[in-house]
């Protein structure tokens, strides 16, 4: 086998503009199958996109044997549930962030995929952005010194979004901060490479059991004494993404860092007494990260080796994002 074939579970409109093109798009990857739950529908976007097999359950899809490995693409609510039907399939799973509804859940995938021996990946594909693995290595290397303080933000329009369902909790699990707040978390705990040990918010609205917040700020504190803060919002009419670390001896910043396939900028500034000794701009060009994480996903079935972002990996996020919603 040199590719991995692959289910798409959950074939809505981000799938079929993002996921579908980057399996297509990876070396060692192919798609073989989707599911919709309206089966007509299923079939018409099968034929238009040239896909052998569509389904209208995840039961279906991961009964057949052209399926190697499923790319859970659903709601949040349905997440552990089909990631739990794939791993007793024998089906390796590549799920969306955030990973569950809660801890509990991502506890329990975790076990059922190990129980058997599936590969299991969390969709936190900001880590493998050349640019953030470069500030990663800028921090490593001290030329910023002692990271004291990290601030992310992002923020898109969510009241024009299709998704109907962004505010409701028993579906999305949270408002910006399970959806969009986790790719800033997770930015921040892989730059640091540690772990968060508080985590307060200040949610607007204030959610109630129908309506989860539409901002929210989050104060967090990291295991070295690191102190950041997420800014996360449905309530801005321009998408926007920005991040800024700050150490003893400088600073780095970059906007779209959340951004696939586009240009841009990594300024690095570094300071001594009071004075700018060094501004320098580090330019990228992104690439499709959407493609890079199923091309590492399928290496890592292929070869048998480690998953690159582990069902562990979602599981630190849920513990902060669970305690983040309660305000």
């Amino acid at each position: 086998m040199n590719k991995i074939r692959y289910g798409i579970i959950g074939f809505g409109a981000f799938a079929e503009r993002l996921i579908l093109p980057a399996i297509r798009a990876s070396a060692n990857s192919d798609i073989v199958a989707i599911q919709k739950r309206s089966l007509d529908a299923a079939r018409a976007k099968a034929r238009e996109h040239n896909i052998p097999h569509a389904f209208a359950t995840a039961d279906e899809l991961v009964k057949h044997s052209d399926v190697d490995a499923v790319f859970i693409v659903s709601v949040t609510s349905t997440h552990c549930p089909e990631t739990l039907i794939a791993a007793r399939a024998g089906k390796h799973i590549l799920v969306e962030k955030p990973m569950a509804m809660n801890v509990a859940e991502a506890e329990e995938m975790i076990r059922v995929c190990n129980e058997r021996n599936v590969k299991l990946m969390v969709g936190h594909m900001v880590r493998l952005s050349p640019a953030v693995l470069r500030m990663k290595e800028i921090i490593k290397s001290g030329a910023i010194g002692r990271i004291t303080f990290m601030k992310t933000e992002f923020v898109y329009d969510g009241r024009i979004s299709h998704r109907t369902w962004l505010v409701s909790p028993t579906i999305a699990g949270g408002g910006p901060i399970f959806d969009i707040g986790v790719h800033c978390l997770d930015t921040m705990r892989f730059l640091v490479d540690d772990e968060v040990v508080s985590a307060k918010s200040e949610l607007s609205p204030q959610p109630t059991p129908t309506h989860s917040e539409a901002t929210a700020t989050v104060s967090l504190r990291f295991s070295r004494g690191t102190v950041g803060s997420i800014y996360c919002s449905y309530e801005s009419a321009i998408r926007r993404s920005y991040i800024e670390i700050v150490g003893t001896e400088g600073a780095l910043s970059a906007y779209e860092y959340t951004r696939s396939g586009i240009p841009i900028e990594v300024r690095v500034v570094r300071g001594e007494k009071d004075r700018i000794v060094e501004d320098r701009i580090e330019p990228f060009d992104l690439p499709d990260l959407y493609e890079r994480e199923v091309t590492l996903f399928s290496e890592c079935i292929l070869n048998n080796t480690p998953s690159p972002i582990p069902g562990e990996v979602g599981l630190a996020n849920q513990r902060v994002i669970d305690e983040a919603v309660k305000g």
